[in-house]
């Protein structure tokens, strides 16, 4: 055996070591109980994002307009705000900004309803509870850095494993911030009819999952502030370079896990899903003049030119990130229908293609900090929302 030939040998020897230490065994849900796993005793601490949720639907069916009065008091027969923030990794600086400069401006509403996706989500808590969070997110989105978000692996394990990389640095930010007494402040928020919800992917099903995390904040569920920690990491744990989280669930006492990612593998930024109808919901809450939504996307919107180079790396990366900005484009058209068809006010914030900052790194608090700036400024001073998706010519 010549050297060359054991030195394969021994590489690839490693790495089916490393390969099977990196992966372990799961006990992943049977397919036929794909729908009828859950986690135990909140039976709506989720749904899919394609349907109704069953639960709510049969309650719009049952309830009389006093049941709903009592189950939705912080909410009934008021005007109605609803907020999506999108994905965009440290692009979410630009929202933590804005934030902090429509409290300013005095004209923040309180958000009936608000829905994250990857860096929305890790935002939605704190745009949720309100102005007495923007200091705790400005600190978030200006003090973090790469180290404090992930740590690089190996390349065997990279190769071998379930990710590039290791998010343990991440699960500890979100358990600083994200504390018992936050969750207890969104379970008060929930009994008052309002609504925090969480997008991620279930890797298993191959199916996005709308998370009820105000539902799972107010239950008595004994692992609660794990599993809301667990599913905010799961909606930022983008494929490939993030870890995915497993979710234990269980049905009839019997406990699986499913895997969850990045909540932006299905859609950059959602609402509600397209199949409620959503003007029954607000005829039955009595809602007070048309419904108004603010989407925030954490990024750019109009495509930048890039002289690519001819290699492998360069063009998977830019391939990606022109799927994603071009997806994102599709989820502001989804949810400009669904305002059109239900009578809600559209209103969108984005990146203007005027901020040509670099980032020196992957989560760059200098960047970040700037980013964090810009949408202050512009929300400070009365920020101009769009009232279309790019590129769409509104008839009046």
């Amino acid at each position: 055996m010549n050297r060359a030939f054991a030195t394969i040998i021994v590489i690839l020897v490693s790495a089916v070591i490393v390969a099977c230490a990196s992966t372990p065994a799961r006990n992943p849900v049977p397919p036929e109980l794909t729908s009828q796993v859950g986690i135990e005793g909140v039976p709506e601490a989720r749904f899919w994002a394609d349907e109704w949720p069953r639960f709510s639907l049969e309650r719009f069916e049952t309830y009389s307009e006093e049941d709903f009065q009592k189950q939705f008091s912080g909410i009934f027969g008021k005007p109605h705000s609803y907020l999506a923030i999108s994905g965009g990794g440290a692009r979410g600086a630009f929202g933590a900004g804005l934030f902090a400069g429509w409290t300013e401006s005095g004209t923040r509403p309180e958000f009936i309803m608000v829905t994250g996706i990857s860096t929305g989500a890790l935002t939605a808590p704190f745009a949720f509870l309100g102005p007495d969070y923007d200091d705790e997110l400005k600190k978030v989105y200006t003090t973090t850095s790469t180290k404090d978000i992930l740590k690089k692996r190996g390349i065997f394990s990279s190769i071998f494993g379930d990710s590039m990389s290791d998010t343990t640095p991440l699960k500890a930010l979100i358990a600083k911030y994200v504390t018992a007494d936050m969750v207890n402040a969104i379970a008060r928020e929930h009994q008052r009819g309002r609504r925090l919800f969480v997008g991620t992917v279930n890797l298993d099903a191959g199916r996005s999952v709308i998370w009820n995390i105000g539902a799972i904040a107010a239950s008595d569920y004994p692992l609660k502030l794990e599993l809301i920690h667990d599913i905010l990491r799961a909606s930022a744990a983008i494929p490939v370079a993030f870890p995915p989280v497993a979710i234990s669930v269980e049905r009839n006492g019997r406990q699986y896990e499913e895997l969850h990612v990045d909540g932006g593998a299905g859609s950059q930024v959602f609402v509600y899903p397209a199949a409620v109808d959503w003007k029954r919901i607000t005829k039955k809450l009595k809602v007070q003049g048309d419904p108004k939504v603010y989407v925030i996307r954490n990024s750019f919107l109009i495509p930048d030119y890039r002289g690519i180079k001819r290699n492998v790396v360069p063009i998977a990366v830019r391939s990606i990130d022109s799927l994603i900005r071009t997806q994102g484009i599709g989820d502001l058209y989804q949810i400009y229908a669904l305002c059109e068809r239900d009578g809600n006010d559209f209103n969108l914030a984005y990146i203007p293609a005027e901020f040509i900052e670099e980032p020196s790194e992957e989560f760059d608090p200098v960047y970040m900090g700037k980013l964090y700036e810009l949408g202050y400024q512009m929300a400070r001073k009365g920020y101009p929302w769009s009232k279309a998706p790019p590129g769409f010519i509104r008839a009046d």
